[in-house]
């Protein structure tokens, strides 16, 4: 079972306590300093909130009678816990994404990228979308077991199957656990496409895998990256691999026969986008063949989790970098309509698109969009094992 989130360690505004940092109060943020958890105990992560998940009823105040026996919180450790997975393909039927099924082997997800759109789903584990969703994690060991047995289904249709869509697979606990190697073994045995989106160098690990793929035409990757600036990058996603990793896991790709591009996802106006075209250079230097942009996007807590990070690390930009982001989503800080969620409206919105589309241009990206087979698909046998092919 998950365990109590520490956002049960927040309490009245009035109640001095000496786990919380006063420095980092900024009632313009849109949130008390109750919610903040002092710096020395989220070391190395992005969230600096706990708050409480929208669907809990109850919370716990931690008190300080005047005794002094409010005792030091330790710092936030990653933590795992291992759940058996009855299914494991999700379908949507999002009308402004590409793929309609796609697998995650892991829930939470420990690169404590501030502005994951995905923080929002921790809640309905109980938890909380701040620091529990970075720090409390949870792996599917039978991952490759329910796939292959849901490849094995009557009827199934193989299309593309999309993997760091929610979390990404080859965050940190991949190099124990090994689950999207196992997945990729299963695809690979049956002939099932895949498209993998990570900020992971780790994945060059599985180069032999996906190099034998993408010679049938049934792999394609694209590595994330926000930003060169490591300073930047280390604040803004402390676990994920480094700007100059992320562009070696390209190159990796790329000589391995992999169909590699970039995905410059999010872009974060008056912060990132100005390093939008000296991204796309880079990834073109080391063998890119294609590009995609997000324009920031912030769900449900993600705003408020996203505003207290500015405030603590950009305080001077807050003001500037919120407008922009409000110019572009109706006024707000986030608009989900279909097919405007991605790339926003109006003139700064309009002006970013039209950057991309003349860098890529430019650097030859995008010159060809690849579709991946499905046509030679093998599903599995009851049982797990696939019959001799003559």
């Amino acid at each position: 079972m998950p365990q109590p989130s520490h956002a049960s360690e927040t309490l009245p505004t009035m109640i001095p306590r000496p786990d919380l940092d006063p420095r980092t109060f900024h009632e313009h943020a849109g949130h008390s300093e109750s919610e903040t958890i002092h710096a020395d105990r989220r070391r190395g992560r992005g969230a600096g909130l706990n708050m409480s998940g929208r669907f809990e009823r109850e919370s716990r105040e931690a008190l300080d009678d005047g005794w002094g026996s409010l005792e030091e919180l330790p710092p936030f450790q990653t933590d795992v816990q291992e759940e058996r997975a009855r299914t494991i393909i999700t379908r949507n039927a999002s009308p402004d994404i590409s793929f309609d099924r796609s697998i995650n082997p892991y829930r939470g997800c420990e690169h404590g990228c501030i502005y994951c759109f995905a923080r929002p789903s921790h809640a309905f584990l109980g938890l909380s979308p701040g620091l529990d969703f970075e720090a409390k994690l949870f792996a599917k060991p039978n991952a490759a077991e329910v796939l292959e047995r849901e490849l094995a289904r009557p009827g199934y249709q193989p299309r593309t199957i999309a993997i760091g869509t929610n979390t990404d697979p080859y965050q940190p606990i991949e190099r124990s656990y090994g689950l999207m190697r196992e997945i990729l073994e299963v695809l690979d045995r049956y002939n099932h496409p895949v498209a993998i989106v990570t900020k992971s160098a780790l994945i060059e690990r599985d180069a032999d895998i996906l190099g034998r793929m993408a010679e049938r035409n049934l792999a394609k990757v694209a590595l994330s990256i926000t930003t060169l600036d490591r300073k930047l990058c280390r604040a803004m996603e402390p676990r994920a691999s480094a700007p100059h990793k992320r562009l070696a896991a390209l190159k990796t790709l790329a000589e391995a026969g992999v169909p590699a591009s970039v995905m410059i996802a999010p872009v974060i106006p008056a912060l990132t986008d100005s390093e939008l075209e000296s991204i796309l250079e880079a990834a073109a230097e080391h063998g890119a063949d294609g590009a995609a942009f997000i324009l920031l996007r912030l769900p449900r807590e993600v705003s408020e989790l996203f505003r207290d990070w500015l405030v603590r690390e950009r305080p001077r930009q807050y003001r500037h970098v919120m407008n922009l982001i409000r110019s572009m989503r109706d006024g707000k800080d986030y608009d989900a309509k279909w097919g405007e969620r991605m790339r926003g409206t109006g003139p700064y919105a309009e002006q970013i698109a039209r950057r991309f589309q003349l860098a890529t241009k430019r650097l030859g990206l995008n010159g060809r969009r690849r579709k991946l087979d499905c046509d030679q698909f093998v599903a599995p046998q009851k049982g797990g094992v696939q019959l001799a092919l003559f």
